[in-house]
C-alpha cells in the first residue's frame, strides 16, 4: 500500500501532531512510501506551526527499517535511499519551530534515528496489562551492530550527543537497545505517565525553538567534536573487534573529524559495505528466519 500522506491535526493555535501509521502493517516500519508520506505531509503541514508532534498510532512507536526492502536494492539505489531518508528526516531538525517525537513503545534502529532528528524525545512510562503483572519495558535503541551492519541515518554520531558519549557509542558498537527506563536514567529520553505523554509532548512543542538549525543535535557539531573525540578515544580499545562495531567507531570519527555530512557519508558506505559482506548476509539471513525481515 503507498501512503500518499499521513493524518495530522492542528489545534487553533498552530500545534500540530503528525501521526505515523500503516494500515496495512500491525507496527509501524520505515521504508519508502513511508519515508514519501512524511516528505509529502510534512510540505502540506508547512513552517507556519506553533510546535509539532512526531506521535505513532501503532503499539510501537517505530520497529525500525525494512530490512527486507533495503537488502533487495542494488548499492546505488540503496546509496540514494538512505540519502532520501536523510533529507526527510532532516527536514523535523530544522524547522522553525520544536519538534517532540513522542514515543509510545519501541524505537529501534531508523526509528530512533527520526526521534533523534527532533528537538525533544519523550517517552511513555511502561504500562502493565494487569495488577498482578509488572509493566514490561519496551526497547529504544541502535540494534544494527547485532546485525553486523551499521545504522544508515545519523545515529553514530546522533545518540552520543543525547547521552553519555561514551556509553552511547558503545551500545551503537554492540547494537544492544536500551530499556526504555534505563534510556530516561541515561538522558535519552524524559519518562512520563503512559497517560501523560501527549499533553507532555504537547508542552514541550509549545516552547520557542531554542535556535535555528541547518542539522540536527550530534557530535558532529563544531561544539561538541571535542568532546566526542575524547568519547570515542576512550572507548574504542574496549569495542568488539567486529567489522560491525570498527565502521562505528569510523563514522563517530568522520562526524567529529569532518562534520555531520561526513557522518552520513561514512555510514551509508559502511551500511553498503557491511550488507554485503559473509558476515553480515548470514545475520540478516538469520533475523529474517526469525522476524521475517524487519530491522
Amino acid at each position: 500500500m503507498t501512503l500518499q500522506r499521513l493524518p495530522f491535526e492542528r489545534t487553533d493555535d498552530g500545534l500540530v501532531t503528525l501521526w505515523l501509521e500503516q494500515s496495512d502493517r500491525p507496527v509501524v516500519v520505515l521504508d519508502s512510501d513511508l519515508l514519501k508520506a512524511i516528505d509529502a505531509t510534512l510540505d502540506e503541514i508547512g513552517t507556519d506551526a506553533s510546535g509539532l508532534i512526531l506521535a505513532s498510532r501503532s503499539r510501537v512507536f517505530i520497529a525500525g527499517a525494512n530490512l527486507a526492502e533495503i537488502m533487495d536494492l542494488d548499492d546505488a539505489a540503496l546509496d540514494a535511499y538512505l540519502k532520501f531518508g536523510s533529507r526527510v528526516f532532516g527536514r523535523f531538525a530544522t524547522m522553525p519551530y520544536t519538534t517532540v517525537a513522542a514515543l509510545n513503545g519501541a524505537a529501534l534502529g531508523g526509528g530512533l534515528e527520526i526521534a533523534m532528528h527532533c528537538d525533544r524525545l519523550v517517552a511513555a512510562a511502561p504500562v502493565a496489562r494487569d495488577p498482578e503483572t509488572p509493566a514490561k519495558p519496551y526497547l529504544v535503541g541502535l540494534p544494527e551492530a547485532g546485525l553486523s551492519i551499521c545504522p544508515g541515518w545519523g545515529g553514530t554520531c546522533l545518540l552520543p550527543a543525547r547521552m553519555d558519549a561514551g556509553r552511547a557509542i558503545e551500545a551503537t558498537a554492540t547494537g544492544r537497545p536500551f530499556k526504555v527506563d534505563a534510556a530516561a536514567e541515561f538522558g535519552l529520553v524524559e519518562l512520563v505517565p503512559a497517560d501523560q505523554l501527549m499533553s507532555r509532548a504537547a508542552s514541550l512543542a509549545a516552547e520557542p525553538k531554542a535556535s535555528p538549525r541547518s542539522e540536527p543535535i550530534s557530535i558532529a557539531e563544531a561544539s561538541k567534536r571535542d568532546a566526542g573525540r575524547t568519547a570515542l578515544d576512550g572507548v574504542t580499545s574496549d569495542l568488539p573487534g567486529t567489522q560491525a562495531a570498527e565502521a562505528v567507531a569510523a563514522c563517530v570519527r568522520a562526524g567529529v573529524t569532518s562534520g555531520w555530512d561526513a557522518c552520513l557519508e561514512a555510514e551509508r558506505a559502511n551500511l553498503i559495505r557491511l550488507r554485503n559482506t559473509e558476515e553480515g548476509r548470514e545475520a540478516i539471513a538469520a533475523f529474517f528466519a526469525k522476524s521475517g525481515g524487519r530491522k
